[in-house]
């Protein structure tokens, strides 16, 4: 299919594509039950995944892909599977993937590396709109995600994911799986978002809090968190946080409880 449509991976779209059906279906079986509501795939290439998905009884998948080269290829495994895949020619960062389909939604997908992170942080926006996310990331990319405090990989983006949703590594997936061959191991993850939030907070606050936290991580929290424009001390004693304590060091109830205090002073 490949040489058919002369589709060649791009670096510069992040494109790495798996074909091992073996593997392709081991991913697509991780996303548990497929048949109801609607599967969406970020980024199919010329349909590895997306043909594990569908012989594995996904009802409906809707593929969002921006590389004109691969419609055509995708538009075959359409007609294979009539009234089953729903192809969307667009640009996934400018699409929102809650408005498509019916519901129940998931997302699975091998996600393009260069816009992995943004794709997430962008998703979790409208996270309770999904009952499930199973993504490929960087390996590096799945720890930070899982990461617990004090960690090396324990970060701003640990404690926004963790904060809506139950988050773990399935199992790894070695380069030479992959055509071309990255140069790191990927890992499949499998997020399932919280019925509520770890603990009450406003998004928007959690997010301030965490950038000035962690974006001077090796600081002591009454000198990182200046840049927030609050009084520091009489913030952290009033969530009995110790004022020498790092970003590293704090769990993710306790940083909802440094957004709600800022929100309320």
């Amino acid at each position: 299919m490949i040489a058919r449509h002369g589709i060649a991976a791009r670096k510069s779209l992040g494109q790495n594509f798996i074909f091992d059906l073996n593997l392709t279906r081991r991913i697509a079986r991780a996303a548990g039950a497929l048949d109801a509501g609607t599967t969406i795939e970020i980024g199919p290439g010329p349909g590895g995944l997306t043909r594990a998905l569908l012989a594995e009884g996904a009802g409906h998948v809707v593929a969002i892909e921006r590389d004109a080269r691969c419609i055509a290829a995708l538009g075959e495994l359409a007609a294979r599977y009539p009234g089953r895949l729903t192809i969307v020619e667009g640009d996934a960062l400018t699409i929102d993937p809650a408005t498509l389909g019916e519901a129940p939604r998931r997302i699975v997908a091998n996600l393009p590396y260069n816009i992995a992170t943004a794709l997430l942080l962008r998703w979790l926006d409208r996270i309770g709109d999904y009952e499930s996310l199973t993504l490929m990331f960087q390996r590096e990319v799945g720890e930070r995600l899982t990461a617990a405090p004090r960690g090396p990989a324990y970060g701003r983006l640990s404690v926004l994911t963790q904060w809506l949703c139950e988050v773990r590594i399935l199992f790894d997936i070695p380069p030479r799986a992959f055509t071309p061959a990255p140069k790191v191991t990927s890992s499949v993850v499998r997020l399932v978002p919280r019925s509520a939030p770890l603990a009450p907070a406003d998004k928007p606050t959690l997010e301030r809090v965490t950038a000035a936290a962690f974006g001077q991580r090796r600081k002591m929290l009454r000198s990182s968190l200046k840049s927030l424009g609050v009084p520091v001390e009489p913030l952290l004693a009033a969530t009995d946080i110790p004022a020498t304590a790092r970003a590293e060091e704090l769990s993710v109830a306790q940083f909802c409880a440094l957004a709600r205090a800022i929100d309320k002073s």
